[in-house]
């Protein structure tokens, strides 16, 4: 098994040779076998155990066992404790998740804190089979059949390749202590039913069923790769990146026979999960929207648009002084005195100074908001009608700004100048101002 370990790590994590490795440290078979392993090997290690304390005293004895191990084989280690039924009860999640949460966020603030190069975990080939099972019962897309993979950013997990029965017969041949957890004897768990009951079924009809298996999650794996390179060329037809937003073309995503699986592939990354919403986006009115935690897709006429959330606070407002300069926050304004017009446009308008109310005030749209577009003298419109008229989405309504003087509307900037504050051939002090 030594020398299986060394030519895999040779072959596929070369890079393993001169890093500093913080092993993931449990005290039960696999991971115990990993740390002789590695110690063996001659590699930079150290120890990382996790006290969970959710076995009460027999926690305590996993502790106490892999911190005896690593003073006798002179093995730097880092252990900690958890309260993680109360972490799990607070944030509302299982015991299970809550543990991988709190155990991956401490290993990689040892990763920081401490300068290792790379994460080691001792998960092996039915560690694999059995997760394939659950996402398989769950209801998963292709990426959920491709396994655990042996390396994920900076954490990699180079005991794959074998099997639970070649681990013990390892751990038996050269007399390697580890510590049994009571909680895999339980049937409460999916995982240990799977352990217990299906997968010796598997075994049983094909000896060879874990090199079966292998070959099989081999060709999903390149089937994965296959989609991931076909995702990335049909995005690059469909979408588009403006600043912060994507735009997905929905005239030509339609196109697609297989729009769907394009769409799953591009938006798992930000966090979706309500995906026939979000099929049903594409032949939705516009205005619709489904959300994520951290981003929403809005359909808005011929184009979903991918956005992150920004909380729009109606009220916020920002006061500019008469002989201010520039402002930076929301907008970046520059305001001057000019003896001459120069050329007007969105980004650029001139008004006179004499018919404005000193502090000007900026801030976001209300529905109610009323002003008499530059050109149409007397005649008043409502904001609303012309972000209409101007085609906006409602990230655009969101991130629009107007520029007031006594509750007058100056400016809906970068839009429309109000015409009551135009320059005239009596206008005596003119005032540029600039969206940069």
């Amino acid at each position: 098994m030594i020398e299986k370990l060394k030519n895999h790590i040779a072959l596929n994590f070369p890079l393993l040779e001169t890093k500093k490795l913080l092993l993931a440290t449990s005290g039960g078979l696999d991971s115990m076998v990993m740390a002789h392993l590695f110690h063996k090997l001659n590699y930079e290690i150290a120890l990382a155990h996790c006290n969970f304390q959710l076995r009460g005293m027999e926690s305590f004895g996993d502790q106490n066992f892999v911190q005896e191990y690593a003073a006798t084989n002179s093995i730097p280690l880092f252990v900690t404790q958890f309260d993680t039924k109360a972490f799990a009860e607070d944030y509302k999640l299982s015991t299970q998740v809550a543990a991988r949460k709190l155990r991956y966020n401490w290993f990689y603030e040892l990763l920081d804190t401490e300068k290792f190069d790379y994460i080691l975990t001792a998960h092996h080939a039915d560690d694999n089979l059995e997760t394939f099972i659950i996402n398989l019962t769950r209801g998963t897309g292709l990426e959920g059949l491709t396994g655990i993979p042996e390396q994920n950013e900076k954490v990699i997990r180079p005991l794959l390749l074998f099997s639970r029965q070649e681990i013990e017969t390892y751990a038996k041949e050269n007399t390697i202590q580890w510590r049994e957890d009571s909680s895999n004897t339980s049937d409460k768990y999916l995982r240990n039913k799977i352990r217990h009951h299906l997968v010796p079924m598997l075994k049983e009809l094909n000896p060879n069923f874990l090199s079966s298996f292998h070959k099989t999650q081999t060709y999903l794996q390149e089937a994965q790769a296959m989609v991931e390179d076909a995702s990335i060329i049909v995005y690059q037809q469909v979408a588009k990146r403006d600043e912060d937003n994507i735009y997905f073309d929905l005239n030509q995503l339609k196109k697609l026979p297989n729009y769907k699986s394009y769409l799953y592939q591009w938006l798992k990354e930000f966090g979706f999960s309500a995906w026939d919403d979000i099929y049903d986006l594409v032949e939705s009115q516009s205005g619709k929207q489904v959300f994520s935690p951290e981003f929403r897709l809005l359909k808005d006429r011929d184009f979903l648009i991918l956005s992150p959330m920004n909380f729009v606070n109606e009220k916020e407002e920002y006061l500019i002084d008469e002989n201010q300069k520039e402002v930076k926050i929301p907008l970046n304004l520059s305001f001057c005195k000019v003896a001459d017009i120069s050329i007007v446009s969105n980004k650029t308008i001139f008004v006179d100074a004499n018919k404005l109310q000193f502090p000007l005030v900026l801030r976001h749209w209300n529905d109610g908001d009323v002003f008499q577009p530059f050109g149409m003298e007397g005649k008043s419109k409502k904001v609303s009608k012309l972000f209409k008229d101007e085609k906006l989405s409602l990230i655009d309504k969101e991130n629009t700004w107007l520029l007031c003087s006594n509750n007058e509307i100056v400016w809906v900037v970068g839009i429309r100048q109000d015409e009551r504050f135009r320059i005239e051939n009596s206008t005596q002090n003119i005032l540029k101002i600039q969206l940069e």
